[in-house]
């Protein structure tokens, strides 16, 4: 094997080009020849790419090293993957005409599908990336090689940006053909190939629509692939056919997810799992996704491992995830949910329905090395370890999700600077009221002006988010955001003042400690843990959101505990961490969850 332009090319396609070629005396000659012998068309794009190649073979001697494309999410599909994923197309008797890979990479589906599609009529691979564009081309070459019996459908291999190429042009030229979109999207996000000055982006857009600090704290920040993936369902899903796309798990997820707005026509919709290890040496959550195209649109997706692929109709079945139809516990009412197994939703199924306390993420600042301290010999000490003199009044305590392994805190290991009440807060106060912070602070003035979040765009000195009346309630109840135990912790105050808690936790607040021990013991009971396991997702980057905590009823959820294993929680709580609690304001704390229109519920208390 040698290189030329970057490709991997074999002596037998070399020696083919270099017989046939040398003495072809231009590129749109040598077009023609390579067309009629192998079906690639503009295997040439110009004169000066055709004459390299013929100095290039002629010497056989051309070594190129590969650079690593990993960090641009390139993990290139090997020749025994792309082959077993074509042959399971082949066991549902799938049988396309037109094969579409909008990233073709070094082009393994797609000799992949020369091998096992006898149908194929013509083939689109689009590739930015130029050595394997070549790459791709000489692969064709061998294949008809090596199979010269094999029919040849018109190939087209585009250097081209994904994002520039129209695929409406072949949705309109093949509308009456049986098509089949495959490939292995770049498994990266907007932002990190932005950062890595990448052309390979679509135009600035906020493709999903989300509106205001969503779009600037992070959901404007979205997956290549699935940027992708909806384009060709965009384009492709009024042609008979199938789609087949290697992505991570949170694209298939979020798929599904907006499939009740968008309404693609896609049906049969699967998830086949794959070990991304064992395939690209990567630790990523990753499948195929997979669903047919042009028919009624369905909005729920079965799960399998590809390795181990049984009949869709299995009994026990596969696990599903995505939309159903249910009723709203509380007002009766139709209403749709998004669950990640839907077998296990419908055991608790009722207490699907809204928090009546709102959850909040913990307080943002992006500038930990000085807004968050440790304390040592009764100094505080930041994260550049400079010993900090200031004045405890904005001193808080601090938890992360590290922090919240236990039922029951009181002490913090780590403490943080509080500038503001409320966002937007003015913060010229902290120069006259609290001088020594002030002058921390200014101190290092540069670090905050160096963060790069837009939300601190025009907004106070030292400003910081996630900040509210509910930040400065004396006890809360939290869960780590990040980490994958169902389980809440009681946050007590410490030092006469509440705890923060950081923006990878999620919390509600209470003036009572009866009531947020009340809302403890409900929301620790077997009951949530199920519900939640049957509404998150293990594989996403956070397993809790504010969306998923403020389905939990707790209202509902009280109506079904037993009042005797109520009593049997709260007396171990009390001795465990000496909180001597009753249930005295039991009532009051239903009264406090029901609707201001459904008047007392004493009947629960």
């Amino acid at each position: 094997m040698m290189k030329v332009f970057g490709a991997d090319i074999s002596h037998e396609v070399s020696d083919f080009l270099n017989q046939h070629l040398r003495n072809t005396l231009s590129f749109e000659l040598a077009n023609r020849q390579l067309f009629d012998a192998f079906g690639i068309k503009c295997f040439f794009d110009n004169d000066a790419d055709f004459e390299t190649l013929k100095e290039v073979i002629s010497d056989n001697c051309n070594i190129f090293e590969e650079p690593d494309r990993a960090e641009y999410g390139d993990f290139q599909t090997n020749e025994d993957l792309a082959n077993k994923v074509i042959l399971h197309l082949v066991s549902k008797n799938i049988s396309p005409e037109i094969i579409v890979e909008p990233t073709c990479g070094k082009g393994n589906f797609i000799i992949a599908s020369l091998k096992n599609f006898p149908s194929i009529q013509n083939i689109f691979g689009i590739e930015i990336y130029k050595p394997y564009v070549w790459e791709t081309k000489f692969s064709i070459v061998n294949f008809f090689l090596d199979n010269p019996e094999t029919k040849r459908p018109v190939i087209s291999i585009v250097h081209c940006n994904v994002f520039d190429f129209d695929f409406k042009q072949i949705e309109k030229q093949f509308s009456e053909k049986d098509i089949l979109v495959i490939g292995n999207p770049p498994w990266v996000t907007n932002s990190k190939l932005g950062s890595l000055s990448s052309t390979n982006l679509p135009k600035k857009t906020n493709f999903k629509n989300h509106s205001g600090l969503d779009a600037m704290t992070g959901k404007g920040n979205f997956d290549i692939a699935e940027f992708i993936t909806i384009t060709m369902l965009q384009t492709f899903q009024k042609m008979k056919g199938h789609l087949l796309l290697l992505v991570k798990n949170s694209v298939v997820k979020n798929i599904v997810f907006d499939q009740t707005k968008n309404k693609y026509n896609i049906a049969s919709i699967e998830k086949h799992c794959i070990d991304s290890k064992k395939e690209f040496n990567v630790s990523v959550e990753a499948s195929l996704f997979y669903c047919e195209l042009n028919t009624t649109p369905e909005f729920d997706c079965t799960e399998f491992d590809f390795y181990n692929n049984q009949n869709r109709n299995a009994d026990p079945p596969y696990q599903k995830f995505g939309w159903l139809n249910a009723r709203n516990a509380r007002f009766g009412v139709p209403d749709r949910k998004f669950v990640s197994n839907i077998n296990t939703y419908i055991h608790t199924k009722e207490i699907d329905g809204e928090c009546p306390f709102v959850w909040r993420q913990g307080l943002k600042h992006d500038c930990s090395s000085i807004m968050e301290l440790d304390k040592a010999n009764g100094h505080y000490v930041n994260g550049l370890n400079e010993a900090v003199e200031l004045e405890d009044g904005l001193v808080y305590g601090l938890l992360k999700s590290s922090d919240l392994k236990n039922t029951v805190i009181s002490q913090t290991r780590k403490f943080t600077i509080v500038t503001q009440k409320k966002v937007g807060q003015e913060t010229k106060y902290i120069k006259y009221d609290y001088p020594k912070t002030y002058q921390y602070l200014t101190a290092h003035h540069e670090k905050f002006d160096a963060r790069k979040s837009s939300i601190y765009n025009n907004k106070p000195q030292f400003s910081i988010f996630g900040i509210g009346d509910y930040s400065f309630k004396p006890y809360k109840v939290a869960i780590s955001g990040l980490y994958k135990t169902f389980h809440f912790t009681l946050v007590l105050p410490q030092a006469n003042k509440p705890v923060m808690l950081d923006d990878t936790c999620y919390l509600i607040g209470f003036d009572k400690i009866e009531f947020a021990v009340y809302a403890l013991i409900l929301l620790n009971s077997d009951t949530t843990k199920q519900f939640l396991q049957s509404v998150t997702f293990t594989d996403a980057k956070r397993t809790f959101t504010k969306d998923v905590l403020m389905r939990i009823d707790l209202l509902e959820l009280a109506k079904t505990i037993n009042k005797q294993n109520l009593e049997t929680e709260l007396s171990q709580l009390n001795d465990k961490y000496k909180l001597n609690l009753t249930l005295n304001l039991w009532g009051n704390f239903l009264n406090e969850m029901a609707p201001a229109n459904n008047g007392q519920i004493a009947m629960f208390v």
